[in-house]
Order: C-alpha cells, then sequence, then structure tokens
C-alpha cells in the first residue's frame, strides 16, 4: 500500500484520482498518487501525447499572459488553479509588476493546501477553496474583493477548466456569470480539451472515475461557449499554435486542447 505523505490533508480520499493531481504528474510535479499516475498511465497507452498536450497548455497559459500583461492587465481570477508548480501564475505576473495580483480558485484540497503553504509571505496573491460551478461565492469572496477591483480591467482564467463543466452546469451560464462583473478591456484566457481528436476521445474515459469527468467539446461547441466574447487573432486554434514563440509542428492537433484569449461584450 502507498504510504500517505505528510502533506497530504487528512480529509481527502487519495485512492480517487484528481484531475489537479494529474495534471501535476504530467507537469512532473510530486504531489500525486498511485491512483493519479495509473488514470495518467492508462490514457497515454491510447494516447502517448498526452504529457506533452498538458506541457504545451502550460506554455500557452504563459504566453497568454505575456499578452494581458501587454494590454495594461495587473489583476488575475485564476479558476481551477490546480496544483502549483513550476511557471505559476503569480510568478509570470509579478516578475513584470510585482504590485500584480492573483487570486487562485481550486476545490482540491492537496491544491489548496500546497498553495496556502507556498503564498504565506505574499500579500498580493491568495487562494480560495470553493467550486467554479459557484461563482457568486467566488466573485463576492472577501480575499476576491480585497485584491480585484472590478472596476478595472481584469483577466479570467479558465485553462483547462470548461471540459471539467458539463452540459448540465450550463457552461455559457456560468461564463456569463464570471463576465457580468467585467470591467471594460478585461480578457478571458481559456482552454479546452477537444472532442475533435480520435485519440482524445479514446483517452477520456480512463479519467471518468476522477473527482471530476471530461466533457470534451469540438471546436465548434467551443466556439459557441464564446459566443459572448470577441475573440483575438487567431481565435479558437489548438494550444501551440496560439501565437507560438517558435513553429508549432507538424501535428498541432496533438497538443488536443483548444486555445482563445477573448475580450467580454
Amino acid at each position: 500500500m502507498e504510504e500517505v505523505p505528510s502533506w497530504v490533508p487528512s480529509q481527502i480520499d487519495w485512492n480517487q484520482p484528481s484531475v489537479a493531481r494529474i495534471y501535476d504528474y504530467a507537469l512532473g510535479g510530486a504531489h500525486n498518487f498511485e491512483s493519479d499516475r495509473r488514470a495518467q498511465d492508462a490514457a497515454l497507452e491510447v494516447f502517448p501525447y498526452l504529457s506533452d498536450a498538458a506541457r504545451a497548455n502550460r506554455a500557452f497559459l504563459h504566453r497568454a499572459l505575456r499578452f494581458c500583461l501587454d494590454q495594461g492587465i495587473r489583476q488575475f481570477l485564476d479558476l481551477g488553479s490546480g496544483i502549483p508548480t513550476v511557471g505559476n501564475v503569480h510568478e509570470v505576473v509579478q516578475e513584470v509588476d510585482p504590485e500584480s495580483r492573483v487570486v487562485y480558485v481550486d476545490h482540491d484540497p492537496v491544491a489548496v493546501a500546497h498553495a496556502r503553504s507556498m503564498l504565506t509571505a505574499n500579500p498580493r496573491v491568495v487562494i480560495l477553496s470553493e467550486d467554479i460551478r459557484a461563482p457568486h461565492k467566488i466573485l463576492e469572496h472577501p480575499d476576491t474583493l480585497r485584491l480585484i477591483d472590478f472596476q478595472q480591467p481584469t483577466a479570467l482564467l479558465m485553462v483547462g477548466m470548461l471540459h471539467y463543466v458539463n452540459d448540465a452546469a450550463a457552461p455559457q451560464r456560468l461564463l456569463r456569470d464570471y463576465q457580468a462583473p467585467m470591467a471594460p478591456g478585461s480578457y478571458l484566457i481559456a482552454s479546452h480539451l477537444t472532442s475533435d481528436l480520435p485519440e482524445m476521445r479514446a483517452a477520456a474515459p480512463f479519467f471518468d472515475d476522477s473527482r471530476n469527468p471530461m466533457t470534451l467539446r469540438s471546436r465548434t461547441e467551443i466556439e459557441s461557449l464564446l459566443a459572448d466574447f470577441d475573440l483575438i487573432d487567431p481565435g479558437v486554434v489548438y494550444t501551440v499554435e496560439w501565437r507560438p514563440e517558435t513553429p508549432p509542428g507538424d501535428h498541432p492537433e496533438r497538443s488536443a486542447c483548444y486555445a482563445a484569449v477573448a475580450r467580454p461584450r
């Protein structure tokens, strides 16, 4: 039996895979358990580029953050932030401007516990232990209102998160709820695993036993979700194709995830 590390919160079921810990494992992190590694390794059997896709998603996030910083954004609301790893949002944005402020949100106990241990000395960053499907609790939370002035432009991050919001949870309505308080000049940074890739469709069932099963969507469906936003060029594309710093290679579809940056209307 796997020994439970000392940093594991006592209330979690560490035998059930967690999307935050699976993503941590895919990025080469250490805050994951055997159940998470089994789920990811099984998916890799049918889609061997899945870990590469996770890294491509992370690289897209960094490029999108720099874009928002170039537009003058200095406050960031990161929904489903996951387990802190190299190149966290606050590290990227505070390297450019130490006054930048970040509110992380996650409901995975490991992600929250580890983030809190990292952020104790940073007064401009906080993590909320909340479910992103409860937008009003997040938007009205005292720590959110302490760090984010909704009269000023904000970057709303939903990177690798919307595919964990199934149709019953009304993802487009959820986006509208988060969009409502955003000031003119705000941006949405989003990425979403796709059903357009057969290998991704084959890999998705291996995550059905996790706390958050996936709902894959096509490019057309993702564009429809973003109908209330104005897309920034180049629109909805694979993560490696969104303003790449180097050529994306011959198989951008292997990144398995569409990405977009958009302005709320």
